[in-house]
């Protein structure tokens, strides 16, 4: 498992993998990375030091992520974040967080003290194909309501059951109603979800272009970010 990597193509940053307490809600269908949690304290504190020794402040910017949101990130893993922050010159920070912390963000925000680029797992927007069969428990409607709160939507591409009209929908919004994005090319795991290869094979034909747009990064494998 590598939990510490450089990002060095577009929004330029150091990005670490680190463990927190297990996803408050926990229940979406196409998830198994849930399972990267830990409910020893402890032991997630010691790797989350461990991985955070490895941040050099190369670039000025800063990606935490961890399986779920970063409120569930042990408060003394917080407090190393924010001390980092200071020590290696870091003045811009990106974080995830579910739909239901929203009302907390400005909480992280005015405690980090540095700019948070907030990102959100929306997978589409298409209402009922994400609460009904992802279950995502994000009930919001419109994309406004998750721009209001959140800088960068993360959309899934390539879960079967999804349309090209779903997916040119939610490429169209990502592009129109916000300043930067990341595409998840979907890849089958232990939960019962199934990948459409069509349906990816289209999308990389159809919106081959996003590769070069510096707003919007696409995984095509859960790795490329060179963490996980």
């Amino acid at each position: 498992m590598e939990r510490y990597s450089v990002i060095p193509q577009k929004h330029p940053r150091e990005i670490v993998l680190l463990k927190g307490a297990p996803c408050a809600w926990g229940k979406c269908t196409f998830c198994d990375y849930i399972d990267d949690n830990s409910r020893n304290k402890k032991r997630a504190v010691e790797l989350n030091h461990q991985v955070l020794s490895q941040v050099q402040g190369l670039t000025g910017t800063l990606e935490v992520i961890n399986s779920g949101s970063c409120f569930e990130l042990p408060e003394e893993t917080l407090f190393m974040i924010q001390q980092l922050l200071a020590q290696k010159k870091i003045n811009r920070l990106f974080l995830e967080s579910h739909w239901m912390y929203r009302h907390r963000l400005q909480e992280m925000r005015d405690r980090m003290g540095v700019p948070i680029i907030f990102k959100i797992g929306v997978e589409t927007f298409d209402y009922d194909f994400r609460e009904k069969v992802l279950n995502k428990h994000a009930p919001f409607h419109a994309p406004e309501e998750v721009a209001a709160y959140f800088d960068s939507p993360c959309l899934m591409v390539g879960i079967l059951g999804q349309t090209k009209a779903m997916i040119e929908r939610d490429m169209q919004i990502l592009q129109t109603n916000f300043s930067m994005g990341t595409v998840n090319i979907f890849t089958e795991n232990t939960t019962s979800m199934k990948r459409d290869s069509a349906l990816i094979d289209w999308f990389g034909k159809r919106y081959a272009f996003l590769n070069e747009d510096p707003r919007i990064e696409i995984l095509y494998e859960n790795t490329d970010f060179g963490v996980g």
